[in-house]
């Protein structure tokens, strides 16, 4: 009953944002800012650079608001996928992981490692290949793949069950090699990509099946 009261009043300030209501933003960040901060922290686990990104959370709330369709889910697992999605993708534009590993050395080393690694994946694909996949196999490789997250810490980054993870593993490791031997003409780039896939995720591959 009270998760059904809930989702009413956030479909009621929804409907209120739609009409450019400030003062229903106003209700909704006092109400949900501390669980959105949550989820972006679990990611991005630097209060500073959380903070920044929940405004961007609620900044894209509002300018997506109409895309909301409350027969396709919970609205707040709509605003909790948002969070998610913002802190992924600043993860992934600022590549913290790679600066935080880097920090002390000498620019032009990790400047020539950085092109030469993006080098390598524009030239097989591989990026582009990831884009392709089905958004929830997308996200989970984000994390396993290019974060290098076991699948017990994905299970937790993403809330979902450890046994989805290896399920999902399994599929989309399955769909890469698909796209990959689909997409990419030259057989030796195939084989390329399939060395390098593998190379990087051999542990999801055993952990999916663990």
């Amino acid at each position: 009953m009270q998760n059904t009261q809930t989702n009413e009043r956030i479909f009621h300030l929804f409907e209120q944002l739609r009409s450019g209501s400030e003062t229903a933003m106003g209700e909704l960040y006092a109400d949900y800012s501390s669980s959105l901060y949550g989820q972006v922290y679990k990611l991005v686990p630097r209060e500073e650079e959380a903070s920044e990104l929940l405004q961007d959370v609620f900044v894209k709330i509002w300018q997506n608001i109409d895309s909301y369709d409350r027969n396709t889910g919970r609205p707040y697992t709509w605003m909790a996928r948002i969070a998610r999605n913002r802190a992924i993708d600043h993860l992934r534009s600022a590549r913290s992981k790679r600066n935080e590993k880097t920090d002390g050395l000498p620019d032009y080393v990790t400047n020539h490692s950085r092109l030469a690694e993006e080098q390598f994946v524009d030239a097989i694909g591989l990026g582009k290949v990831v884009d392709q996949l089905d958004p929830k196999y997308r996200e989970l490789i984000e994390f396993l793949y290019f974060r290098e997250y076991t699948q017990s810490e994905a299970s937790k980054a993403l809330d979902i069950p450890l046994g989805t993870v290896k399920t999902r593993a399994r599929k989309a490791m399955q769909e890469l090699r698909q796209i990959l031997q689909s997409e990419i003409r030259s057989p030796l780039l195939v084989l390329v990509a399939l060395c390098e896939l593998i190379s990087k995720s051999l542990k999801i591959i055993f952990q999916a099946w663990t």
